[in-house]
């Protein structure tokens, strides 16, 4: 599987929907003092894993706020409910613990590569430490209880972030949505639910929480991801051998060379440019052996996070220039 998962399957991220009993759903605590001690209840629940931080969300700046967000830690909804809301962050920065988002706890774990069982497990540890110390709102025959009935029973949802550039481009896309639907899974953009799908990534996850076990989503997901990565590889073939492999081939070098060469550079064309630069890298094209720097440079080039590098506020025209310097340099780094 890892022959054929590489250039394809990104990362693995796991997420628990959790409340806790006796307290209103986020959007409908209307009380301060409650939030409040949700979130007293909640960081105290981990603190004998002493290596997670504590973030109140209207302590941020708007910057680090969605450099946090870009980061993947948290989520547009969080950020939405700042008067309220906070998030716990381990030190390796790959788990966290949001507060007051549409549920008093989304708890996650994000890993490298495809490890859906690496992700649960290191999720279900904090989330039986946090359970330790409180009551979950859980019903014996829903199970447990979330804000949108879609999240009710296991609460979890299991996402692995795919990089899809052949199935796109050969048209292929529609079908495989269509199929991974009649299975209740669903395909979202790189932010999650209401997100756009940038530079060939797409986030396939279930739907499906009730009425299943944990370990028939993890073994659902892991399994379609697996044929899509199949799938991916065959496209991908069919690329450099079909009749507009000269043209990819050209459409793949011309973004390498403007990315190693531009003045200036938009996140939106970095995004664009960079994807292809990564499809000519899986084809062979481009002599990039760790494909994997290129979507850890997007992150450090998306705009909040190149702000945060800066140590200083920014104009939009200041991060183009710094973007197009620093990605030239990294896209160098990779080929030398």
């Amino acid at each position: 599987m890892d022959r054929i998962a590489e250039g394809t399957v990104v990362s693995t991220r796991v997420r628990l929907a959790r409340n806790l009993e006796g307290y209103p759903f986020p959007s409908r605590l209307k009380s301060e003092t409650q939030a409040k001690e949700i979130i007293r209840l909640v960081s105290s629940g981990l603190s004998r894993l002493d290596e997670f931080r504590l973030y109140y969300i209207d302590k941020l700046t708007d910057e680090q706020a969605v450099c946090m967000m870009e980061n993947h830690l948290i989520s547009p909804k969080l950020i939405e409910n700042k008067g309220r809301s906070a998030v716990l962050i381990n030190g390796e920065e790959n788990v966290s613990v949001m507060i007051n988002e549409e549920d008093h706890l989304r708890e996650q774990c994000i890993v490298k590569g495809l490890d859906l069982k690496l992700a649960y497990d290191t999720m279900s540890e904090i989330d039986s430490c946090i359970a330790g110390s409180m009551n979950f709102a859980y019903d014996d025959r829903f199970g447990f209880l979330t804000a949108c009935p879609t999240n009710l029973g296991t609460g979890l949802r299991a996402s692995v972030m795919l990089f899809l550039p052949a199935i796109t481009v050969n048209g292929k896309l529609a079908r495989v949505l269509r199929n991974i639907s009649s299975l209740g899974l669903t395909a979202r953009g790189v932010y999650g639910e209401g997100s756009e799908a940038e530079g060939y990534m797409y986030q396939i996850s279930n739907e499906v929480t009730l009425g299943v076990t944990e370990e028939e989503i993890l073994t659902e997901v892991g399994d379609v991801v697996e044929k899509i990565c199949r799938l991916e590889e065959i496209e991908r073939e069919s690329l450099k051998t079909g009749a507009s492999a000269l043209d990819i081939r050209d459409e793949c070098m011309r973004a390498y060379g403007v990315l190693t060469n531009c003045a200036k550079i938009s996140a939106r064309e970095f995004v664009t440019l960079s994807s292809r630069v990564k499809l000519g890298a899986c084809l062979g094209y481009i002599d990039i052996r760790d494909v994997s720097a290129i979507d850890e440079l997007a992150v450090k080039l998306s705009p909040a996070n190149i702000t945060a590098s800066a140590e200083q506020r920014l104009t939009a025209t200041e991060r183009d220039v710094y973007r197009a310097q620093y990605c030239a340099k990294a896209f160098k780094k990779m080929t030398g």
